[in-house]
């Protein structure tokens, strides 16, 4: 019961201003979908109704904090599953469903915790959808300069920084990041190597490999 009455109050304030005070954040994002987002058209085409309903978004805060909450040096993750592409809005159509798993840092006391939830929830831009499940684990975010890799409960992604423009069959970047922490222009495109969800909650699970799906870039706020 004091498990489901957390959980409730986690989920609650994504929606709510309960935490009062200022935002100020900084740290690095990435995120991954199961859909090409540069492409030809061809394959945009075609992924376009069977593919990319699900992505992970992770951040991770160097500094700052979050509605008067300190955030240093924490991170949170979500995985996210939609009804449709969660690209559809941008091809024109209407926004899916959307049901997530958030991931949130064990080292947060409860208030950061809530916290870091309602964080991704805003700067989703409230892709975070409806929460079925807010999981405390332990968040492995790194990265270098040829890789982010991310593992998180059932979660793991690796992203190449490096990934070949191959201009092919009219290759062009179709979508913009998910999120709001970072814009278009700085985000920089990667190859996916892993996304991974293998978890419950969210009637799906899925094992990306070698996509040009991800974003990743640093963020201040």
């Amino acid at each position: 019961m004091k498990r489901m009455i957390v959980l409730a109050a986690l989920v609650g304030i994504s929606g709510s201003p309960l935490l009062a005070g200022g935002s100020s954040v900084r740290g690095s994002y990435v995120e991954a979908r199961t859909a090409e987002v540069f492409t030809g058209g061809c394959m945009m085409n075609s992924e376009a109704g069977t593919a990319g309903k699900e992505a992970i978004l992770a951040w991770k805060i160097d500094q700052g904090s979050y509605n008067g909450v300190s955030l240093n040096g924490l991170s949170v993750v979500a995985a996210v599953a939609g009804s449709s592409n969660l690209g559809t809005v941008e091809m024109g159509g209407d926004r899916p469903s959307i049901h997530s798993r958030v991931f949130v840092d064990q080292r947060a006391n409860p208030a950061q915790r809530m916290a870091l939830v309602a964080m991704a929830n805003e700067y989703s831009n409230g892709l975070v959808g409806t929460i079925v499940n807010v999981t405390p684990t332990a968040i492995n975010y790194t990265e270098n300069d040829q890789q982010v890799q991310v593992s998180a409960g059932e979660v793991a992604l690796d992203v190449n920084k490096h990934v070949t423009h191959d201009p092919s069959c009219g290759a062009q970047l179709w979508f913009k990041p998910l999120t709001q922490t970072i814009s278009a222009d700085d985000a920089t495109l990667g190859m996916t190597d892993l996304n991974l969800f293998e978890g419950a909650g969210l009637g799906v699970k899925w094992s990306d490999h070698f996509k040009r799906s991800a974003f990743f870039g640093t963020f201040s706020r």
